[in-house]
């Protein structure tokens, strides 16, 4: 008996100048259609700063991405810390803070807590490999444990920074999502 292969619908083929996702369109305010249409751009002259922060990645993530991304760099840079510093706490904990903001700004909106619980267990994933260790297992806890108590400054400070942009980025998304219903119902 022959079987006739069933395959879902394709998805229709894009059609030319539709909108972009947020990631891509960064810069200015024209959309390409207006681009290629000669009406003049609307955007305010900027300053090379944010021309320089606008050419930086904007990926984003999710819960479990950030958490990974946040780890995954903090042990590298740890494993780093370990062959160029000789295990330097304050140079993993000063290493940390622009991890923890790279961290929470990249992490999705609908996930954004999770940024403020990935950024302490990536710290302490971190320490793993410049943590003093001796005596077997549990003097590898030992120095675990101790590098956290000793260090727990950077580890606040980064989950503080972590937590503040969080905050704000939630604040600036409920008042557009408020703006947005004043003006629906207007």
């Amino acid at each position: 008996m022959e079987q006739h292969r069933t395959r879902p619908p394709q998805s229709p083929p894009l059609r030319r100048g539709a909108p972009l996702p947020p990631q891509a369109g960064r810069g200015g305010t024209r959309t390409a259609r207006q681009a290629g249409a000669g009406v003049p751009s609307t955007a305010p002259a900027v300053s090379p700063l944010v021309q320089a922060v606008r050419r930086f990645p904007n990926p984003r993530l999710t819960g479990l991405g950030s958490g990974l991304f946040c780890a995954a760099v903090m042990f590298a840079l740890a494993c780093l810390d370990a062959l160029l510093f000789g295990s330097s706490l304050v140079v993993y904990g000063v290493l940390f803070l622009p991890v923890c903001a790279l961290t929470a700004v990249w992490v999705r909106r609908a996930d954004l807590v999770t940024a403020v619980v990935a950024v302490p267990i990536a710290f302490a994933v971190g320490l793993l490999p410049i943590a003093d260790s001796s005596g077997g297992f549990f003097g590898r806890v030992m120095g675990l444990v101790t590098a956290l108590a000793l260090h727990a400054g950077w580890l606040y400070g980064g989950t503080l920074v972590a937590g503040l942009i969080v905050t704000v980025r939630k604040v600036r998304m409920m008042s557009r999502r408020a703006a947005q219903r004043r003006r629906a119902a207007a």
